[in-house]
């Protein structure tokens, strides 16, 4: 497939382009119908939200709220004829406007409990005819500024509520504009390539666009939530770029190495290719466990997250080739392209701060790990404190209309005001519920509303803010103990209670979700890398990780620490559903960087049987794209900090702490120091698992290619390779020894440069007689026959200084 679509790469640029057109023109027809459905089946707040439609069905749109308040110098009142002159027009003009259904004047006799005692702030309650989402923004600005234009000098006017909370939106795309501009810097430093550097964003566009598309139009036939969108475009953009990253960082290695462009595209394709498509899996796998859960509201999150990773993948493996045949050479830098031509195909070994770490990490493993290990330990410390909840516009920045306005409800009328809760009686409530529950410590007002059609709705506000623990246990008393003492049938609802039932009801099932991805997870590993031990310690791994990150998430939006800085706003709960979302998504991505890590060491393993070297070269190897790779992603999450959504912030910054701590500490040091120290157990299988279990290619070894002109050696598809260490007379080790394999017609075969430790490994294409040249600065050359066999040749070096020696030394068949 990657071939053809190197060869066809209109067709296939075509067939992207009208899919997006095509599906853009049927959303901007269809247009958007998202749902937030946080009803849970059997809980007591879905229960009082189902009587409370039966008795109000025509209530049906969002509720938003105008605030206003004058100074209290002179006594002045909001019931004074200058401020009614100036507010009750602006009232009177808003319920005129299309789209709004009523509007509650503090100012009749129904709403005098809309005024505070001290008479200095009062609120009228718009509803709308709609949803929030469903409101179009041109009305929520309409009434915005009818309200605030109402403002004077002693008045203060404030609106609050989700319609008007969306116009305190930035610009749509903001966020992610801002963290494909931070990945574009990092690609451009990474490849030196204006090229380059564009395919994998314009491949993570493709991708993400027509993933979120796709969700607009999915919004018409199932519940999607509003963060649905967002946190597919954050989790899309992260794994479109970095599959894309993976794929163009073997391409250019292959024509550096002397492939033709198609043959390298296709190589990278079937090589790369294949651990992305290994890797996008196991994020859809661990999104799907989502579905464990049992939650409406998280099944339209996976829909839209799945949908958008999948369209990623697609694109990395059709839309990329089709662009690499496009680019040509032109995929390397200009510098890149003028050292291929005078001096020839060069291979990319493992060389400079990669090598040297990979080194270090081989010589002290257990001062490494013993130190990553505390590292993380601390910052998974306030995750012991973290407490589930909802985010309101209490959070939200002090210089928002939304949270002035929720501030002054707070101080005219209580803290509880903001999160009313609904006692719901299916029938007459009896005399002794409303007394018993005015009578309730935690309770400042209780009001029931006349009966309809049946129901009986008792409206309570609490002494306590709706994010207070206080109102968590204010909501059991009147379940446990104040309801069945009135021998009623009556049910807590509303905003605040639906949210201590859905942190409930997560906290309860979280253990299984989490049981259920990790052993998927391991199975996945176990098949792809023949060992009990890699995916246990990869499932270790991730649970470290998933400590670590929810610490730091605690640390900055629970304890509020840099909460102003990064302009968040105030602390508060972490969002009920977040931690189900992120530990989808974090171990989706450890998995990725997990898969791309192992598969290079189980390869040298594979070759060499030799743990130490496995683990060294493939973190020498690996751990550059790795980085780099997470470097990206850490900006495109960090950016969702502009999303000007709290969710999507939370999300952002957890999922950027998370990728940090996987890939600089855990895959960087902890993971490699601590199969150092396992040593061959790493690779560990019982013979009776390995002929039953099916075999699952990862990330096949790349055949070698002649270049152009050269014909293949004979027996070519058995390789091999060749092996050891380049040292001196006195057995220390040579860094940067040039090691050249040629043919014995004088043709290179492979050349690479010893690593700190003076270890080499150059590949063999076929069994036969080859020579081996070894050269270092300050030292001498020395060069000798090599005969390769079967198996894997073990050749260590011996390098004097200004030695010239034409005689092969040491070395052997294994």
């Amino acid at each position: 497939m990657a071939r053809w679509c190197y060869r066809h790469r209109l067709v296939v640029l075509l067939l992207w382009l009208g899919a997006l057109f095509g599906l853009g023109a049927a959303s901007s027809a269809a247009g958007t119908n998202y749902a937030n459905v946080f009803s849970l089946p059997n809980t007591d707040s879905t229960t009082a939200y189902d009587l409370m439609e039966k008795a109000f069905p025509e209530r049906a749109g969002d509720t938003d709220t105008v605030v206003w308040k004058v100074d209290g110098d002179g006594g002045a009142s909001v019931r004074d004829e200058s401020v009614r002159s100036r507010i009750e027009p602006a009232l009177e003009e808003i319920g005129r406007m299309k789209g709004v259904g009523e509007v509650t004047d503090p100012y009749a006799a129904q709403g005098a409990a809309q005024i505070s005692r001290d008479g200095r702030i009062a609120y009228a309650q718009i509803t709308f005819t709609e949803q929030a989402n469903a409101i179009p923004k041109e009305l929520i600005e309409d009434v915005v500024d009818t309200a605030q234009a109402a403002e004077r000098d002693g008045l203060q006017v404030e609106l609050g509520g989700q319609a008007i909370a969306r116009t305190q939106e930035p610009p749509q795309g903001t966020a992610e504009a801002v963290g494909i501009l931070a990945a574009a810097v990092v690609l451009f430093l990474a490849f030196g390539s204006l090229f380059a550097m564009l395919l994998p964003i314009v491949v993570a566009i493709a991708g993400v666009g027509t993933g979120l598309i796709g969700t607009m139009l999915l919004s018409h036939v199932t519940d999607v939530p509003e963060v649905a969108p967002l946190l597919g475009s954050l989790i899309g953009l992260g794994v479109g770029i970095d599959y894309a990253l993976f794929i163009v960082t073997r391409h250019r290695r292959g024509i550096l190495r002397g492939m033709k462009p198609e043959e390298s595209a296709v190589t990278a394709l079937n090589t790369s290719g294949r651990a992305v498509l290994f890797a996008g899996g196991t994020v859809c796998i661990a999104l799907a466990g989502m579905l464990v859960m049992n939650m409406r509201f998280l099944d339209g999150v996976v829909v839209a997250t799945s949908l958008t990773v999948v369209l990623s993948v697609l694109a990395a493996i059709t839309l990329l080739p089709a662009l690499l045949g496009l680019l040509g050479m032109r995929v390397l830098s200009r510098r890149q392209r003028r050292r291929l031509a005078a001096a020839g195909p060069e291979p990319e070994e493992a060389s400079g701060l990669a090598a040297r770490w990979s080194a270090y990490v081989q010589k002290s493993p257990r001062r490494l790990a013993a130190l990553a290990v505390v590292v993380m330990a601390v910052l998974a410390i306030p995750v012991l404190s973290l407490r589930l909840g909802a985010t309101d516009q209490g959070n939200h920045q002090d210089s928002t209309t939304t949270r002035q306005a929720y501030d002054l409800l707070a101080e005219g009328f209580g803290p509880g005001v903001n999160g009313p809760l609904q006692v719901v009686v299916d029938g007459n409530a009896p005399a002794g519920l409303v007394d018993g529950i005015r009578s309730t410590e935690g309770v400042a007002q209780v009001a029931a509303v006349p009966p309809a059609n049946g129901v009986t709705v008792i409206q309570v506000v609490p002494t306590t803010s709706p994010q207070s623990e206080q109102t968590d246990r204010l909501i059991d008393r009147l379940r446990d103990d104040v309801i069945p003492k009135s021998g009623a049938e009556a049910h807590v609802g509303g905003v605040t209670a639906v949210f201590k039932d859905f942190a409930s009801v997560t906290g309860d099932r979280l253990p299984y979700f989490v049981a259920t991805i990790i052993a998927l997870g391991f199975l996945l590993l176990m098949v792809a890398f023949r060992s009990l031990v890699v995916p246990l310690t990869a499932a270790l791994m991730n649970l470290i990780a998933a400590a670590a990150s929810f610490g730091v998430l605690v640390a900055i939006f629970q304890w509020g620490w840099g909460t102003e800085l990064i302009g968040v706003g105030k602390e508060g709960p972490i969002t009920s559903f977040l931690p189900v979302i992120m530990l989808s998504l974090l171990f989706g991505l450890s998995m990725d960087y997990q898969v791309f890590l192992v598969s290079r060491m189980h390869e040298e393993w594979v070759h060499t049987k030799d743990n130490a070297r496995a683990v060294r070269v493939g973190l020498a190897e690996t751990s550059r794209v790795i980085n780099s790779a997470a470097l990206i992603m850490i900006c495109v999450f960090s950016a969702f900090v502009l999303s000007g959504d709290m969710e999507g912030a939370m999300a952002g910054i957890g999922l950027a702490a998370a990728v940090a701590l996987d890939a600089f500490i855990l895959r960087t040091a902890l993971v490699p120091a601590a199969m150092h120290l396992l040593g061959k157990s790493n690779w560990w299988l019982p013979d009776w698992m390995e002929k039953r279990l099916p075999h699952l290619a990862v990330e096949p070894k790349e055949e070698p290619v002649a270049p152009a002109g050269e014909e293949e050696p004979a027996g070519a598809g058995r390789a091999s390779v060749v092996h050891g260490y380049v040292r001196t007379a006195d057995g220390e080790p040579v860094d940067g020894a040039a090691v050249t394999l040629l043919t014995k017609g004088g043709r290179q075969v492979d050349r690479v440069t010893s690593l700190a430790d003076g270890s080499y490994i150059v590949s063999v294409p076929a069994p036969g007689t080859y020579l081996l040249a070894t050269t270092a600065p300050s030292y001498g050359s020395r060069a000798g026959q090599v005969v390769v066999a079967d198996g894997p040749l073990v050749h260590d070096v011996e390098l004097a200084e200004g030695e010239v020696d034409a005689a092969p030394r040491g070395g052997g068949v294994n």
